[in-house]
């Protein structure tokens, strides 16, 4: 079945062999297209590990987080080898959560920002839920739940590393006043609950929808899944490619 290859501009029939593969060995045209290729399998080994690391570091910081949070969570610690452990790790998970979303939201600021596409999208939520992906309005590369989903992580994940920070002892904590720590203490812990709650419609959407989770094992998917679901970056896709 003919793919389209996530990085923009690009696709390819792997059933067909690309004309530059028939070139010499020795032709610069046949160099320079390998290295293009190359470079595009490259970035999409790049994202796909990028959004497993983010994804791995936000499940480990959640329980983390359940176990700390609550009495009856405390088993959990059991998953870091206790609870000092538990709470030495959880700061660094939170390091990494943070610099590997950074690299994720850097590489796809430009390509989340809301349209008026976005609220015509969102006017349609009943029929999403519904899966009738015939009465909503043509997706780009995201669609707006997943526009939205972005900006939340965007501004939550600073908020839960800005508060971590104020309250990580007994490294910064007594740096700051028992007003602001207090304020550091609440402000992570709704900003966890919305973070969750967002991420659990985000896996729910990706099973739901067949053949989403290839985009995170391969970073590809298949022309006739991106005609359904996003329909106005397939033809964007399309034409940059010709």
């Amino acid at each position: 079945m003919t793919t389209i290859i996530i990085e923009p501009g690009f696709i390819q029939p792997p059933s067909v062999e690309p004309p530059f593969l028939r070139q010499p060995t020795g032709s610069v045209l046949f160099g320079e297209l390998s290295r293009h290729l190359m470079a595009l399998a490259q970035g999409r080994a790049q994202q796909c590990m990028n959004h497993w690391v983010t994804a791995i570091m936000l499940v480990l910081l959640a329980l983390s987080g359940l176990a700390l949070f609550h009495p009856a969570f405390f088993f959990l610690t059991n998953l870091f080898g206790g609870g000092s452990w538990t709470r030495i790790l959880r700061p660094y998970f939170g390091i990494v959560l943070t610099l590997s979303f950074g690299t994720l939201a850097r590489r796809f600021w430009t390509q989340n920002r809301i349209s008026i596409a976005d609220y015509e999208w969102m006017h349609h939520i009943r029929d999403t839920l519904a899966m009738r992906d015939n009465a909503l309005p043509e997706a780009g590369r995201y669609n707006a739940g997943q526009t939205y989903l972005f900006w939340t992580m965007v501004l939550v994940i600073a908020l839960l590393f800005a508060g971590g920070v104020v309250i990580w002892q007994p490294r910064f904590a007594s740096l700051f006043p028992a007003t602001l720590l207090r304020i550091a203490m609440l402000v992570p812990e709704l900003a966890a609950f919305v973070l969750i709650a967002g991420i659990i419609v985000h896996i729910y959407t990706a099973i739901s929808i067949k053949r989403s989770i290839r985009v995170m094992t391969r970073g590809t998917v298949t022309v006739a899944w991106a005609q359904q679901h996003h329909a106005g970056w397939y033809r964007e896709t399309g034409r940059s490619a010709k």
